[in-house]
């Protein structure tokens, strides 16, 4: 039991955090009054449920229930961000992103008013992409509303949308909930902003690493939504990644620039790239470390090591709850004659859904593997091929290898985290990529997303 006042104080939130986690799951298994119910947890979410994240100085946040698309869920998030605060991001290349992609790129290049500080808002249910006019309009609506609330430059002020495309936004629920919002910010309110942008997400996830600085500890915490429509060019999803880490923008931008082909450039669900989705990092500054000024020393090695852990952490728990997904699958093409022919090799065996469906049977159809790299526009050259399941040699040099087993294979393909590899006899370049299999409900989740 606790054994003084502050000790209570921490049990108190604690038990609060449960309490609002529960009430969250509650709602969103029900729907909400006119909603509908959520999916079940993927069986491939992490078994210890949402992790213990470390609480960032500099940074809170709150969550609450705006009724963008459902009554009774929690919908959006806002993170406020101490003065100081440097930001950086990567944002999907669609051509046809949404207008809250537009207004962050072009806020990105913009670094006039750090010293205000920063914020981030973010609606789920409503992805105010192909909204023409309307949708800035929606976006400068919220961001405005968020920078007067907040005695913030509009400059400052992120915004995200996720959900429904085609749809306009109701921004006003959104800008309604502003005072609430303010009021509730809280550094150990994390989770529930991980909660707060699901769509059919299974599970929150979040991630997070740890190094020694100079004079003091830097923490990383990262949260992500994603499910479907999760295919690379940066970035698929919504990922808000925090740091205490002193680092000025310019380098902390290099570091994520560089981190994001091996991390959300290297998953997919089902090759579909999203309007809407945006990865934002934000340092404020609150170690008490020495600033990371230098990326090739040893505390800025460190850290670039600790955000693309962070990174790949959020991006495969992505791929685990892939919708309808049952089995999570790693696929390594090494050999190449370079990473970009690697990569596309690669890709090409995770988006196929011959592929993910043989996974999705656990048939150990090895020539579906053969097709994938045939058809990818990859240099390859059949004779030189090998390909196993696990450890297990199924075909090389253009034949089956001689010591197949397809009973060991099929046993093999029962489980549920695979591993195909594929050497291209060509070169010395290698990439791994991360994908699922291909489900019948899959279907079931998509044909009847807005209703």
């Amino acid at each position: 039991m606790p054994s003084d006042a502050k000790d209570w104080k921490a049990e108190a939130e604690r038990l609060a955090a449960q309490v609002s986690a529960l009430a969250a799951d509650l709602a969103a298994a029900t729907g909400g009054t006119k909603g509908k119910k959520a999916n079940p947890v993927s069986p491939l979410a992490p078994k210890e449920g949402f992790p213990a994240l470390p609480r960032i100085g500099g940074v809170s946040f709150a969550a609450g229930a705006a009724g963008v698309r459902y009554s009774g869920r929690t919908d959006v998030m806002l993170a406020r961000l101490a003065p100081g605060t440097a930001i950086a991001g990567a944002f999907t290349r669609s051509s046809t992103r949404a207008a809250c992609i537009l207004d962050c790129e072009t806020k990105l290049t913009d670094r006039s008013g750090r010293s205000s500080g920063a914020a981030i808002i973010v609606n789920s249910g409503n992805a105010n992409a192909f909204t023409g006019a309307a949708g800035q309009e929606a976006v400068d609506a919220v961001t405005g509303s968020a920078a007067a609330a907040l005695g913030l430059p509009v400059s400052r002020v992120f915004s995200s949308s996720t959900g429904v495309i085609g749809e306009p936004l109701r921004h006003e629920r959104i800008t309604a909930k502003l005072p609430e919002l303010i009021a509730a910010l809280d550094e150990g309110a994390i989770e529930a902003a991980a909660r707060a942008i699901m769509t059919t997400d299974t599970f929150p996830k979040g991630a997070s690493a740890e190094i020694a600085g100079e004079g003091g500890a830097i923490r990383i915490a990262g949260i992500a939504k994603g499910s479907g429509m999760i295919a690379p060019d940066m970035a698929t999803m919504l990922v808000y990644i925090f740091t205490d880490a002193a680092i000025s923008p310019e380098l902390l931008q290099t570091m994520v620039a560089r981190q994001v082909d091996a991390t959300f450039n290297a998953i997919t669900v089902d090759s579909d790239t999203s309007t809407s989705d945006a990865l934002v990092v934000a340092a404020t500054g609150a170690s008490a470390a020495a600033p990371v000024e230098d990326a090739q020393g040893q505390v800025g090695r460190a850290f670039e090591a600790a955000l693309h852990s962070v990174m790949l952490d959020l991006a495969q728990q992505v791929v685990r709850d892939g919708e309808g997904a049952t089995k999570f699958v790693e696929i390594r093409v090494t050999g190449a004659t370079d990473a970009a022919n690697a990569h596309r090799i690669a890709m090409a065996i995770a988006n196929s859904p011959l592929v993910k469906t043989a996974i999705a049977g656990e048939d150990a159809n090895w020539g579906r593997i053969v097709m994938a790299i045939g058809k990818s526009g990859g240099v390859a050259e059949r004779d030189r091929i090998s390909i196993r399941f696990g450890d297990i040699l199924v075909a090389e040099k253009g034949w089956r290898s001689p010591g197949y087993s397809e009973e060991e294979t099929a046993a093999y393909m029962k489980r549920d985290t695979l591993v195909i590899s594929v050497d291209l006899g060509l070169g010395e370049a290698a990439r791994s990529v991360w994908t699922c299999d291909l489900t019948h409900r899959y279907i079931d989740i998509n044909a009847d997303y807005r209703s």
